[in-house]
């Protein structure tokens, strides 16, 4: 189905989405659309929606389960406003975002589907799941200028912290951490302050009341922590190229940055055992 509008989308969102989890894909540009779709219409989600620029071809093979819809997710407060948006019109049901050229991974992601792993979540009590970005890039940007190949993709093994996250007045919030790390630390003097951190609310249990804020975070305290008080939960990762593309998009960072090899660059396997054993996600209590 194809929406001029996310206000058409919006209208027709109980029809048209009327069940299991749904995965909201902004597509900014052109750059690995095809393997974002497919990798997560392969994740088992109920329905996919593809955000992009009416002028932006998608592939003619796309999946059943995918809408397109007319939007300009280049605007400030996109993912705001989409989120909000849908979160309204779908009332209890799981929303997940990513970008293009962005693949979500989660504990066993090989062999359980998403909606098996929020199963798991709501059985847990769970409204969120905290994920992690791990800044993907390539070895040699002569071959790849733009730094994007997920035949030859690497990531950072290490080199990730976290800070205990704190209010306005300097007190400690339970549970919720700003974690730092990839390509957004090492070159950190080239991304704005705002976009340096790499935890995610990836997914989010729609509920009347909820927003999403301007900094991503949400207005219920619970849905922005990694885990409950009385055990650890679930997390997920979002390997993404999106740093990689920014740094070599911009001309600032792309006159003064020749590789983002380092000694602590691992090739990335596409598999969720190697971010389960590097500690980059977590499975719980799942098994």
């Amino acid at each position: 189905m194809h929406y001029p509008s996310l206000a058409a989308l919006a209208n027709d969102a109980k029809r048209s989405l009327s069940s299991g989890p749904v995965a909201l894909i902004l597509i900014e540009d052109e750059v690995e659309v095809a393997s974002t779709i497919a990798h997560h219409a392969k994740a088992g989600f109920a329905h996919l929606v593809a955000f992009c620029a009416p002028e932006l071809a998608l592939p003619t093979d796309l999946p059943e389960t995918l809408h397109r819809v007319d939007c300009d997710v280049r605007a400030e407060d996109a993912l705001e406003t989409i989120a909000n948006t849908l979160i309204k019109a779908l009332p209890d049901q799981w929303l997940y975002y990513c970008y293009n050229a962005e693949y979500l991974f989660y504990p066993f992601s090989e062999h359980r589907s998403v909606s098996e792993m929020l199963s798991f979540m709501r059985e847990e009590r769970r409204d969120s799941v905290m994920s992690y970005i791990i800044d993907l890039y390539v070895n040699d940007l002569t071959a790849h200028p733009n730094g994007v190949d997920p035949g030859s993709a690497y990531f950072d093994k290490s080199g990730y912290y976290a800070l205990a996250r704190e209010d306005e007045d300097g007190a400690t919030l339970e549970r919720q951490v700003n974690v730092f790390g990839g390509l957004r630390w090492r070159f950190e003097e080239h991304i704005a302050k705002a976009r340096q951190r790499t935890d995610r609310v990836s997914f989010f249990r729609a509920q009347p009341g909820l927003q999403m804020l301007p900094d991503r975070s949400f207005n219920m305290a619970e849905y922005n922590t990694y885990a409950c008080p009385w055990h650890n939960n679930l997390t997920a990762a979002i390997c993404s190229f999106r740093t990689a593309k920014a740094l070599r998009r911009n001309p600032g960072s792309r006159a003064v940055i020749d590789t983002f090899h380092w000694p602590q660059s691992e090739p990335f396997s596409w598999q969720s055992q190697q971010l389960l054993d590097l500690g980059l996600m977590e499975p719980g209590q799942w098994f």
